[in-house]
């Protein structure tokens, strides 16, 4: 029988993967320079710390709109409620554990850059110039470089044709959300199925009261069903054993001592 799981867990996992991301976030901004200047290998030339400041989405994305980096952030802020609840909601459900815990990392990953957007632009300063306000226009700091490819993107490519990337500079809490996605999608199906075993027994279970009154009619019944009418052979014996003796005629006893009369 599926059993509901407690929370906390997860939601301390959560706590846990947002306080290693702010913690590594804090250190590429205390000690590296940003840039290619403060660049550090790591493994040979393809895997680096490089201290960026992304102003949009994850893996450097943007929204090409004045107020898009607010949109965003309250975006974010709405998702972050939104995960929150339906992971607790799942795991008082008896979800499957791998769910729960990759529902954990995503949340971790969108609460830890939520942090970024709305309190950076103030603790830091580092909201772009002309922004409205510097609250919820923090730049989030990217940090995580696996340099293989950089070159102009074809023209014929929708949105980023012709422009110059290199592969995307990200930080711990896309990682997390990555990786919660990703494994989401490759293990659905069992995790899914698990789900909707514990709705059938919650189904199951709200419907046993008035299958146990329905069973409890059929026995009666079926006692009822037992208790057959008398035949008429009863019958008859009953006649000949009870009633013929109670309907005999009871005759007066004579007195011994009186005489007959003449």
């Amino acid at each position: 029988m599926i059993q509901p799981k407690n929370p906390t867990k997860y939601i301390i996992f959560s706590v846990l993967l947002i306080t290693i991301d702010q913690a590594s976030k804090m250190l590429v901004h205390k000690y590296m320079e940003p840039g290619f200047s403060g660049q550090i290998a790591l493994i040979g030339d393809w895997f680096k710390l490089h201290y960026v400041l992304n102003p949009g989405m994850a893996f450097g994305m943007e929204l090409g709109h004045e107020y898009g980096k607010l949109f965003l952030t309250l975006f974010r802020l709405a998702a972050m409620g939104a995960i929150a609840w339906y992971l607790v909601n799942l795991a008082r459900r008896g979800a499957a554990s791998g769910l729960l815990w990759a529902l954990a990392m995503i949340l971790a990953g969108a609460v830890g850059n939520v942090i970024d957007s709305t309190f950076y632009g103030v603790l830091l300063g580092n909201a772009p110039y002309g922004s409205p306000t510097p609250w919820f226009h923090g730049q989030v700091i990217d940090m995580v470089f696996v340099d293989f490819w950089e070159g102009f993107v074809p023209e014929w490519v929708p949105v980023w044709g012709g422009q110059y990337y290199s592969t995307p500079i990200f930080n711990f809490a896309d990682s997390c959300i990555f990786v919660g996605v990703c494994t989401i999608l490759i293990f659905q199906s069992s995790f899914f199925r698990h789900t909707h075993e514990y709705e059938v027994e919650e189904e199951v279970g709200e419907t046993e009261p008035q299958s146990d009154k329905a069973t409890e009619l059929e026995d009666r019944e079926t006692e009822l069903d037992k208790v057959k009418p008398l035949d008429n052979e009863a019958i008859k014996l009953l006649s000949d054993d009870v009633i013929e003796p109670i309907g005999e005629t009871v005759k007066p006893r004579s007195d011994e001592n009186s005489e007959p009369q003449e």
